[in-house]
């Protein structure tokens, strides 16, 4: 697809648009397919601005009626991008899906991808062609022995690998990857997350091997420390460090300054972020407010029906709620699978639940939430009263007085866990 567009819109590449250009994120991607000791994306709270989290999924027709809707709203965004809450390359078919609704429906936006580069490089054609002018790739290491002390593990296809092994394969795929986008004329940006005693003497390193690659810009990402994750305990890289190791890195790329560590579901200008004002907006489009799709029900796993206190694991049945014109009611109440079905029975359910938009669950397992969410049920994780939850759900205003009271919250005085990259 040959596209005229006017690159230096891109705000995220260019400081001197960032008040004049935004961008929107499109959350499509909700699988993951490495583990980063710092990265913890199952907490979402509103008042903090952080890569790895999402007040909602789209599908990519979803994602495609909320650009409209985000455009009615902010004229200024030159941007759509996709980057996460997972990794774009984990959830290949809904991205490059998205991707073609939104440069066939909107050929003057920029098309933007943030990726840890595990996967892309499989994809390089359908991107170049799709139109995508500009891909980020976080690369923490180009020494697979400080890399391992980053990644827990790497996943490709069926294959889990931990340890070195994991860390040499993720580099050489970023640097096929590096090498494959520069060669079909893509911009690509490097974000490196900058973690004190692991890997901050190392960074220059990175850049000059960027440098060599092609890379056009460096973006030097202080970590952030979140609660149940091997890093929890590391402080914060100061101020005065990230400058040290910007300076080191200037040498060899240019750097980016002005990042905001930006949400999933980031929306307009960087220094005027409007996803709270859109986050009403962006509920109504996945289907979790009134007025879009055909999901009336809402279930909940509750023992007694007053509160939300069931992990969705020990739940033998779920109540199926309404809301009317005169409140919220349980119209009844459905079977869950038996345990023991491993994938099939999280299947099924999803199936049961079809006509539901949300589920609400005092906790719930990996493998449940993504097949969940797949079929386009949203798990949420609360604690509290059944009705106040679904008046949340219901409005589209979102559920963090609740989620607020679980573990998490105010994690060493930086707000909830989530990830510190935009992979």
């Amino acid at each position: 697809m040959n596209i005229s567009r006017d690159l230096s819109r891109h705000p995220c590449f260019n400081a001197a648009v960032k008040g004049s250009y935004g961008r929107v994120h499109l959350p499509v991607a909700p699988h993951c397919n490495i583990r980063c000791n710092y990265c913890n994306r199952k907490y979402d709270c509103v008042n903090e601005s952080r890569p790895g989290v999402t007040s909602a999924l789209l599908s990519p027709v979803q994602a495609s009626l909320y650009m409209e809707k985000v455009l009615e709203r902010e004229t200024r965004i030159a941007v759509a991008g996709i980057a996460g809450p997972g990794d774009p390359f984990a959830n290949p078919e809904e991205t490059l899906q998205t991707l073609r609704l939104i440069t066939e429906k909107y050929p003057h936006i920029l098309m933007c991808l943030s990726t840890n580069g595990l996967r892309i490089a499989d994809y390089l054609d359908e991107v170049a062609e799709i139109g995508v002018s500009h891909v980020t790739i976080t690369v923490n290491a180009v020494d697979p022995q400080i890399g391992q002390k980053i990644y827990s593990w790497v996943r490709d296809g069926k294959i889990i690998y931990r340890g070195l092994q994991g860390a040499e394969l993720l580099l050489d795929r970023q640097i096929a990857a590096i090498k494959g986008l520069k060669s079909r004329g893509i911009t690509v940006k490097v974000n490196t997350i900058v973690v004190p005693s692991v890997n901050d003497s190392h960074v220059e390193e990175v850049a000059r091997t960027m440098a060599d690659l092609g890379v056009d810009v460096l973006n030097c990402m202080p970590m952030h420390p979140n609660r149940d994750t091997p890093f929890e305990d590391i402080e914060e890289p100061s101020e005065e460090m990230i400058e040290e190791v910007r300076a080191m890195a200037a040498r060899h790329l240019p750097q980016m300054r002005h990042c905001t560590r930006c949400r999933a579901d980031a929306v307009g200008l960087l220094g005027e972020d409007r996803s709270e004002e859109l986050r009403g907006c962006l509920a109504q489009c996945a289907g979790l407010a009134p007025g879009l799709g055909e999901r009336p029900y809402v279930a909940v796993a509750t023992m007694e029906g007053i509160l939300v206190n069931q992990h969705l694991g020990e739940a033998y049945r779920l109540q199926i709620w309404s809301r009317t014109e005169d409140g919220f009611h349980c119209i009844g109440e459905r079977m869950a699978p038996e345990p023991g079905g491993g994938a099939l029975r999280w299947k099924q359910l999803a199936e049961t639940l079809k006509d539901c938009r949300a589920v609400l669950v005092a906790g719930i397992g990996e493998n449940p939430a993504n097949t969940l969410t797949q079929a386009g049920i949203e798990p949420i994780e609360i604690s509290g009263f059944i009705e106040p939850a679904l008046a949340a759900v219901y409005s589209g205003r979102g559920l963090n007085e609740f989620k607020a009271r679980r573990r998490g919250c105010g994690s060493k005085g930086q707000g909830c866990p989530g990830s510190g990259e935009g992979c």
